[in-house]
């Protein structure tokens, strides 16, 4: 049996793992499961919901642990029982609905298991293909009062936002300094907002302590901004060649292969193995 270099890997899914049709490659598949039968821990850091990961991450084989949420869930995958979980507070998720409205944007707030919208729109649609969960629709109030009814504090607030208008969006929703908040994106369509305490980097040094795994030993892969915070925080931190420019100006490495070309193959092919002798 090959040894294992890296013991553990943690990897986004959209733009890094699957391929822009949801599949994902078969190449992909082999590599993660023979690393994993030789004793690595493979992860997945996803920005996404419990409902829209769980599956695939069954679909992969995987046991243990994933990250949802920018790292504000971290979940069994066998049980779907949380691990650990970070909100954002009440009055604050009602802040960030009142900006985005004003905004006039498509907005999406997560709870644990579903997440509501203020539109039924084309752009809906297209999310709730891409993640295969459907959105509880909120159309007859404004969402900040829905989640003011409700006291839904969220585990994200998302906006979808055509791609030229994502940096002034961001900046926007950055202004407005929503108390220990960052704002992301996690595609060039999407702007989130999310509880600074929990983050991508959070969910790999929680991955490394509970995998009980050096820090310095593991790899963290991605393509978008909400990546940013696990590449620097891992050991080895690696950009597709697809990623966003600014994420490949803080990666260790840049890799020469897109999510449609096999990336995380490449990646474990080169990196979760040390050389054969």
């Amino acid at each position: 049996m090959r040894k294992i270099n890296y013991p553990l890997i943690v990897s986004d899914f959209d733009g890094t793992l699957v391929n822009k049709d949801g599949t994902i490659a078969e190449s992909n598949k082999k590599a993660i499961a023979e690393y994993i039968a030789a004793g690595g821990k493979f992860a997945i850091s996803t920005g996404r919901m419990p409902a829209g990961i769980l599956s695939r991450a069954r679909e992969l084989g995987l046991k243990g642990t994933v990250s949802c949420c920018q790292g504000a869930i971290i979940m069994d995958i066998e049980s779907g029982d949380v691990v650990l979980q970070g909100r954002i507070p009440l009055q604050t998720t009602i802040a960030i609905c009142k900006k985005m409205e004003e905004l006039g944007l498509h907005i999406h707030v997560y709870d644990l298991w579903e997440y509501y919208c203020n539109m039924d729109d084309a752009a809906l649609k297209i999310y709730e293909n891409a993640v295969r969960a459907k959105a509880k629709l909120v159309l007859d109030k404004p969402i900040s009062q829905f989640v003011e009814e409700n006291g839904l504090c969220s585990y994200k607030v998302l906006a979808m936002v055509e791609v030229a208008d994502n940096d002034r969006i961001s900046a926007a929703l950055a202004a407005a300094n929503f108390e220990n908040c960052d704002v992301t994106k996690s595609d060039a369509y999407l702007v989130e907002v999310i509880n600074k305490t929990y983050s991508k980097g959070t969910a790999v040094d929680f991955l490394a302590n509970y995998y009980s795994v050096p820090i310095e030993k593991t790899i963290a892969v991605g393509d978008q901004r909400n990546d940013l915070p696990m590449i620097q925080k891992a050991g080895l931190g690696i950009a597709v060649k697809n990623a966003d420019d600014g994420l490949k100006k803080e990666a260790d490495v840049v890799l020469d292969y897109t999510n449609e070309e096999g990336a995380i193959a490449k990646i474990i092919e080169k990196f979760g193995f040390c050389e054969e002798e």
